[in-house]
């Protein structure tokens, strides 16, 4: 069986770095799931939406960046806890409102969910308010 802390980083690095579905599909279930406690990510429910939606942001956020900062394993509820950063200036379109032209940066948390050696589910942990009030989007 693979590594599940290996495949969580490059699943992670994928998605930050805008590679879309198209690559992040390799390290997951068909079908996996994705959930979002807030508005930003509304009606993305699925791990491919999720990564369609970050290859997305470097349109509304051409300096778009993440940076993992701590990965925490726990190999017996097979989950993988990443925490790390993001930033961005809000540029092109996208968003609620047209681009501000104001700079984000946050912490979160990506909890990663593995059937046996794939990714099963994926849930994000973000200070959504905090994003929104940077942006100038409240």
């Amino acid at each position: 069986m693979s590594d599940i802390k290996s495949v969580a980083l490059q699943f992670t690095e994928a998605c930050d770095a805008g590679e879309g579905w198209q690559v992040c599909r390799s390290f997951c279930h068909p079908g996996a799931t994705f959930a979002f406690d807030g508005e930003m990510l509304s009606g993305i429910d699925t791990v491919e939406a999720y990564a369609e939606w970050m290859k997305d942001n470097r349109q509304t956020f051409s300096d778009f960046g993440g940076d993992v900062r701590a990965i925490g394993v726990d190999e017996e509820r097979r989950r993988v806890l990443v925490f790390g950063a993001n930033w961005g200036t809000h540029t092109g379109d996208g968003g609620p409102v047209p681009p501000t032209g104001k700079r984000f940066q946050s912490e979160a948390v990506t909890v990663i969910t593995f059937d046996g050696d794939k990714i099963d589910h994926v849930t994000l942990i973000v200070n959504e308010a905090s994003v929104a009030r940077q942006l100038g989007w409240g």
